[in-house]
């Protein structure tokens, strides 16, 4: 029933472009945090370049983590969670990269990128979110 409440307050094609903006969101946390979780040697090199062990067990550690945040935005009661979640991991993950010097644009603002499309597709599909943070645009 709850969904009902949502969806009446939010015009359709907002309400699409949220889903869509998200839906982005959750499959390339899926992408990431499934191939963390197979053997594969890039995501070990890559580990390693980032400064961090090549150990299997930290990619299994950081994939599972990246699959329960996914789900937890995916889902509409625990989004909001599953946001403030991806904001941290994110936020780690911006960290890494400007301590070992990544390109700006494309590696570093990277989750940046991600963050604006998690927090705006859930803006425009959640009316809790707008009421909490209103945007007044004009006088």
């Amino acid at each position: 029933m709850q969904s009902d409440t949502l969806t009446t307050n939010t015009p359709a094609g907002q309400l699409w472009t949220g889903r869509i903006m998200s839906g982005l969101v959750v499959a390339f946390l899926i992408f990431d945090g499934g191939i963390k979780l197979a053997p594969l040697g890039i995501v070990t090199e890559t580990m390693q370049q980032l400064g961090y062990s090549g150990s299997p067990e930290l990619a299994r550690g950081l994939g599972v983590m990246t699959l329960v945040i996914a789900l937890l935005y995916a889902l509409p009661r625990t989004s909001v969670l599953g946001a403030i979640l991806l904001t941290g991991l994110l936020g780690g993950a911006m960290a890494t990269h400007l301590r070992v010097g990544s390109p700006v644009f494309s590696h570093l603002f990277f989750g940046l990128y991600l963050g604006l499309l998690a927090w705006g597709g859930l803006y425009l599909r959640d009316p809790r979110l707008r009421r909490l943070i209103p945007f007044r645009l004009g006088a």
